[in-house]
């Protein structure tokens, strides 16, 4: 029903009424309501719109505005950052050096610590676990989140180890001419040990074990008629590797060209950095490639976690002399974004990439937006870890920091 046969009906012509109040009433709606009642719905679309627009620009505000001081919520000024490592495990950092290790909360309490002897401590975590291993020694020790695991002890001066996120740990040995690729249970006890030597397969450059812990892959660097080549070797200690020659499932072959790094960035999705690209493997029962890239620009610096990995290239030496990447499991780029600032350290850590140059320090989110660039007065920075939005865990000379950006 329309606003015309509702006066009719609302206000029914009376008999002896020639003009008729209900014409009136129409009349007065066609030349005053109805032309009051459109300016009233424009001015409601325009108010409507303008809130819209409001709103849009100042989540581009947000979005755009960049950082560059920060308040500190808790500090300890006494510890020694320069003799010791630290790392983040879970929403805490793990400190650790020649005699023991400490989880510290955010607030700088010791929430437990565990005492042993090493020489060169160093570092890998993955979820709940880490392992503290002794470069060029025999001692590891495995930790978890909540209390500390056990040691474990090798044959052989440890080169490398990774730890899997059920606390096993897998580690590359030497021995004279040979090396050797070991899997440890989180008690220490051995599940598998694989003997190299340089002629065949090579030399160990890098490993990586996916985060469940059932396959292990190994960069190794052999040199063939007089020309240095890689071979990168995927060693199944699950039901695919059981009727396989040494375990291995999987075999390339890369000519005159040096692959120094592997990575394992989810369970199933492997990277091999290669000093002309990357590979990417997809490890989910079988091994296959799935994505391999040539690069023109060279590979300055790489970072990961367990969700991307990133690339800093070369670029434009007078206007942007650095180009920094960031890919999904897929290869697919999330963001490419050129900069002009020199840089010490790159890493990842919540949904931040973060790069460090003594105390100057640039935070850009995974879009390639900065959303931080500013110098951390406590002097040169060690680590940055993200524990929450705008919290941030800064270990530098002058002790460890938990700062808010503002």
């Amino acid at each position: 029903m329309n606003i015309k046969e509702y006066i009719k009906r609302k206000f029914p012509r009376q008999s002896g009424d020639s003009a008729g109040g209900q014409e009136k009433i129409i009349q007065l709606y066609e030349n005053k309501i109805k032309p009051l009642a459109k300016i009233k719905i424009k001015r409601s679309v325009w108010i409507t719109l303008g809130i819209v627009l409001l709103a849009i620009a100042v989540l581009v505000g947000i979005q755009l505005h960049v950082y560059r001081d920060y308040q500190v919520l808790s500090s300890a000024e006494n510890e020694d950052t320069q003799s010791a490592g630290y790392t983040q495990l879970g929403d805490s950092l793990l400190k650790y050096g020649d005699d023991g290790a400490y989880l510290l909360s955010q607030s700088q309490e010791i929430v437990w610590n565990q005492t042993y002897e090493m020489s060169n401590p160093d570092s890998d975590v993955r979820g709940e676990y880490a392992v503290i291993y002794d470069r060029k020694g025999t001692l590891m020790y495995v930790l978890k989140q909540d209390k500390p695991v056990g040691p474990i002890e090798t044959k052989f001066p440890i080169l490398q180890a990774e730890v899997t996120e059920t606390g096993a740990v897998a580690a590359v040995l030497e021995d004279g001419e040979k090396t050797w690729i070991n899997y440890y249970a989180s008690d220490g006890s051995i599940i598998a040990e694989n003997q190299t030597r340089i002629e065949n397969p090579g030399y160990p450059l890098d490993i990586a074990v996916s985060p469940k812990g059932d396959i292990i892959m190994v960069s190794y660097l052999y040199i063939e008629e007089g020309e240095i080549s890689s071979r990168i070797v995927f060693y199944s200690f699950g039901d695919e590797g059981q009727n396989k020659v040494d375990n291995i499932i999987a075999d390339y072959t890369y000519k005159n060209t040096l692959i120094p790094q592997v990575v394992y960035v989810n369970d199933q999705t492997a990277v091999a950095f290669r000093d002309d690209g990357y590979t990417i493997f997809d490890s989910n029962g079988t091994v296959e490639k799935k994505v391999e890239e040539e690069l023109k620009e060279e590979i300055i610096s790489t970072f990961y976690d367990d969700k991307y990995f990133g690339l800093v290239l070369k670029g434009d030496e007078e206007e942007e002399p650095y180009i920094l990447q960031l890919f999904d499991p897929s290869g697919r780029k999330k963001c490419s974004k050129g900069f002009d600032k020199e840089y010490q350290d790159i890493s990842i850590s919540g949904d931040m990439i973060i790069m460090c140059d003594s105390e100057k320090v640039m935070m850009y989110n995974l879009k390639g937006i900065l959303k931080f660039d500013g110098t951390m007065e406590e002097g040169a920075v060690k680590n940055i870890f993200q524990v929450a939005s705008k919290r941030y865990i800064v270990v530098s000379e002058g002790g460890i920091n938990t700062i808010r950006l503002k």
